[in-house]
């Protein structure tokens, strides 16, 4: 261990000379000179890593512009290329926030506290120091950014390192996200922040404990380096620290890299740097199918054309991107920014940013405060993922003919998100035995429900797998039921309106003397959503504690009794009764998480690490390593009460303060 300890202290010392090395000129044809490399420090932990980085090599990467290295990073097109040079810029004082195990033992990585492992993490992981075999590069991508083309974006705060090939036999590619500027990073610094990065580290974590979809997060490093940042866009910005986190998938290819070669875009006029282009088009098909779809690869080996090649191809990613969105559904997840060129190729959950997870049920949450048009609310998710596959079927042309790609997109999505979804909700319901077709209309009902009171989405769901058997627990079973509805006090914040009077009543009359204008300034939409919010506070206002209850309690007396009758149904010719019921329970406890992200809990961990305490980061990403209930409960009094103490600190309906958070 003292020598790991002095390797890893020689390996720091050599870091901090690194930034006099910026402005060394590298040939073009290498992206860093073999002094440079041999600069770099040499690792001990992250020794094992074997990079063999297939994607530079399949797919055209541009020659690096003449001058300095630091000109890599100069914002300009980037033209018949996926792949641009990059190199990550130094930190001052990069320390560890956290490490994920689970992800780190995908590429043969043992995690630990100690404070070597933990030193060279916080140095190769935030791109101070480079591992041995690693090409840093940015990925050239465009999108269709709430609706609209946007041209070139591509990866302005993340750089591509390599890809690393376990002994599992598997490859990886890892990122660092914030770690400096690119050719992509537009006018922007390419830096993320401590309270972005953690929110986007514990989330990547937690999806995969869900068991949806997701890229991961092997590591979260932030340093007393220092950007300036405008939270909440209201002209007072602050200080922040700049903070990576090293994502790891099979690849970050998404729709958007497909979308480079499109032609002048008629509303906005913007186009791809690549357009006409189709050979990079070939290349990019052939990389992408061959790699991470060897199926439909060997399957399609001995076609004349790749036309049908491709049209399984984009049957498969029309499939995967049908069960992902499904599966966001059923945990109450909101991506909050679900743009082209943030949806994977793969059928991965991709790119962290203003997310959130449903606390009381609204199917029209919108978790992005800068949506303001509501493109991206919870319930439009899956149109919105349909649409962004309409785009990757039109930047596919003419290697797949459109009119085939809209028949697959017509044909799979639809049926494949409903047949996913009802399977799901069943599971959540304890419907185990018989599928009847009455169960969408029983799960739209309790939806309906919950809307209806409020009712936490979680949780509601965590109470219904106790459900009773016998008639006798019902009402305590309501009570518990109803004790996850949302209070007055929390309805009328909700609801409270947003407009100014006066200005609400400028627009409509704006709207009864001009419509065509009031048409033209788009804000019916608003206005209309407006008179909601003031009538259904009027109505609140009317309301006493105790006649929100009692209507509560109709709502869902109605709804148990159907909930019930369907149960009785599932029973029906069941020999063992109490086996059935043990049964029913542990599905329902497998699929109804007690544990999800919620935007207070990352908060909390937010706020302690901005003082400089990574523990409360480290216990929620542990604890969310375990979001589902435990197959052995909690026994002994003071197992009991640490459970208790986990439940209202973590599993707890969110409170008032928690409503008033902005995420952006």
């Amino acid at each position: 261990m003292a020598s790991v300890r002095a390797a890893v202290g020689a390996s720091l010392a050599v870091a901090r000379t690194r930034p006099r090395c910026v402005g060394l000129a590298l040939p073009s044809s290498a992206p860093r000179s073999a002094w440079a490399a041999a600069m770099e420090p040499t690792p001990r932990w992250l020794a094992g890593l074997r990079f063999d980085n297939r994607a530079l090599r399949a797919l055209p990467v541009e020659t690096p512009p003449p001058g300095p290295e630091d000109s890599l990073a100069t914002p300009r097109p980037v033209p018949g290329a996926c792949f641009s040079r990059a190199r990550p810029a130094p930190l001052r004082r990069p320390r560890l926030v956290a490490l994920s195990e689970p992800a780190l033992a995908l590429l043969g990585l043992e995690a630990s506290e100690e404070a070597e492992v933990e030193a060279e993490a916080a140095l190769f992981f935030s791109g101070n120091a480079l591992l041995p075999g690693t090409e840093p590069a940015a990925h050239c991508y465009c999108g269709h950014q709430f609706g609209q083309f946007a041209g070139q974006l591509g990866d302005g705060a993340a750089m591509y390192l390599g890809e690393v090939c376990t002994a599992a036999g598997e490859r990886w590619e890892l990122q660092l996200k914030g770690a400096g500027p690119t050719p992509f990073s537009r006018q922007a610094d390419g830096r993320k922040v401590l309270r972005s990065s953690i929110r986007e580290f514990l989330c990547s974590e937690a999806m995969f404990h869900l068991g949806i979809p997701t890229t991961r997060a092997g590591a979260c490093v932030t340093s007393e380096s220092t950007v300036m940042r405008d939270v909440f866009y209201d002209g007072n910005p602050k200080y922040e620290k700049c903070t990576v986190v090293l994502r790891i998938a099979p690849t970050f290819i998404r729709f958007g890299s497909f979308e480079i070669f499109k032609p002048p875009d008629e509303h906005t006029g913007r186009a791809g740097p690549s357009v006409g282009r189709d050979d990079i088009r070939v290349q990019m098909l052939d990389y992408v199918i061959s790699s991470f779809y060897p199926e439909i690869q060997a399957a399609h080996s001995c076609d004349t054309d790749n036309i049908q090649r491709n049209a399984a191809f984009f049957r498969e990613v029309t499939r995967r991107t049908a069960r992902m969105v499904a599966e966001w559904q059923c945990v109450g997840f909101c991506h909050g920014v679900l743009n082209t060129d943030n949806m994977s190729i793969v059928g991965l959950t991709i790119d962290y940013g203003p997310f959130g997870f449903l606390d009381r049920y609204d199917p029209d949450h919108i978790c992005n405060a800068s949506d303001n048009a509501g493109r991206y609310t919870y319930s439009k998710q899956p149109q919105v993922c349909k649409w962004n596959l309409q785009k990757l079927a039109e930047a596919l042309e003419p290697e797949l003919p459109l009119a085939l790609a809209e028949a697959i997109l017509k044909e799979e999505f639809d049926p494949e998100f409903q047949r996913h979804y009802l399977q799901k909700m069943r599971k959540k319901l304890g419907l185990i035995r018989v599928e009847k077709e009455e169960d969408g209309t029983l799960v739209a009902k309790l939806l309906e429900t919950m809307h209806l009171t409020g009712a936490d989405f979680t949780n509601t769901f965590c109470v219904l797998s106790s459900f009773p058997a016998d008639l006798s627990d019902s009402a305590e079973f309501l009570s518990r039921l109803t004790s996850q509805c949302a209070s007055l006090e929390e309805l009328r914040l909700a609801f409270r309106p947003q407009m100014d009077p006066r200005q609400l009543s400028m627009m409509l009359m704006l709207a009864q003397s001009n419509p065509q204008l009031f048409a033209l300034i788009g804000t019916q939409a608003n206005v209309t959503k407006e008179l909601e919010r003031v009538e259904h506070q009027s109505r609140l206002e009317q309301l006493s504690p105790s006649d929100l209850q009692s209507k509560n309690r109709d709502h869902w007396e109605a709804w148990l009794q159907e909930y019930r009758d369907r149960l009785d149904k599932e029973k029906e010719g069941v020999g063992d009764t109490a086996a059935w019921q043990a049964e029913r329970v542990r599905v329902m406890r497998a699929n109804n998480p007690k544990y999800v992200l919620r935007n207070y809990i990352a908060q909390k961990a937010i706020e302690a690490a901005e003082n400089g305490d990574f523990s409360e980061v480290r216990r929620v990403l542990k604890l969310l390593e375990s979001p589902y209930h435990s197959e052995e409960e909690a026994t002994g009094p003071e197992a009991v009460a640490r459970s208790t103490e986990e439940q209202s600190s973590y599993s707890s309906r969110p409170p008032l303060w928690a409503a008033e958070l902005c995420v952006t």
